[in-house]
């Protein structure tokens, strides 16, 4: 069930000349975690700015890459992504990814856990200044479940909100929503049992409406070298018609989305 069935309809803002950045710590994430909310800021009007900061390359192909680097395929299906979900501008920190924690890969010289943080949030922060963003999209302080870059991006996109005066919202998920959910990815990253923040911690959660909740199964697929539609067929709409968000600072955009819960 919906934890959205008792919330408030608001009305629907146009959004037009607004801006937000939204920051990832690979391709995909984008659409798993914020596909829907990235598409409907979109179709309000509001110029979204994606920033990824690796290419994924620690990711297992799924698919034969004859010959192409994993890195560049993974670019490519971003790109893709990006598009049908209505991305402005994608912006590549350029970084390398770490792997999971105890991983060689972290250790690196590009690796994003061994990048000058406060630096990179530091790029970013002029990025949201330049773009006359009003707020930053991160992941919560555990990185949802626990990778080494998303905790890495939390502490990029929470400092660069900091530097820049803006509102910033931590992606993240509701664990128990999920526990009576279909199979989430994130529930094949290890096991955790504590990924992500119970229903009473979020902040804000978005429902997706049918048309949104197919573009972002769209470029979930776009995904291809990772995920493949066998990994989507459980319960899809339970699983991924919500997406949720700690707030740090005034409301700010996502608010004014429309079929929104907030708790303030």
């Amino acid at each position: 069930m919906s934890l959205l069935l008792d919330a408030v309809p608001v009305p629907h803002h146009d959004l037009t000349g607004r801006t937000i950045v939204v920051v990832h710590a690979h391709p995909d994430d984008e659409a798993i975690f914020t596909g829907a909310t990235i598409r409907r800021l979109a179709d309000r009007g509001a110029r979204v700015v994606l920033v990824t900061a690796t290419a994924g390359e620690m990711g297992t192909p799924r698919v034969p890459l004859r010959g192409k680097d994993i890195g560049a395929v993974r670019v490519t299906e971003l790109e893709h992504a990006a598009e049908l979900l209505g991305v402005a501008r994608l912006v590549l920190l350029g970084r390398r990814d770490s792997g999971m924690p105890g991983w060689e890969s972290g250790q690196h010289a590009k690796a994003l856990v061994r990048a000058d943080l406060p630096a990179v949030a530091s790029t970013v922060a002029r990025l949201i200044e330049s773009e006359r963003a009003e707020a930053v999209v991160g992941y919560d302080a555990d990185g949802i479940y626990g990778h080494p870059d998303h905790v890495a991006v939390h502490l990029i996109a929470r400092h660069a909100a900091s530097l820049a005066g803006v509102t910033s919202y931590d992606a993240t998920v509701d664990r128990e929503h999920l526990h009576f959910a279909g199979d989430h990815l994130v529930g094949g990253t290890g096991g955790n049992a504590a990924y992500g923040r119970v229903t009473a911690e979020i902040s804000v959660a978005l429902a997706a409406t049918p048309y949104e909740l197919g573009v972002k199964r769209a470029a979930l697929l776009a995904h291809e070298s990772q995920i493949g539609p066998e990994a989507l067929e459980t319960q899809f709409q339970e699983t991924y018609e919500l997406e949720w968000y700690l707030r740090r600072g005034p409301a700010a955009v996502l608010e004014e989305l429309g079929n929104v819960h907030a708790w303030v």
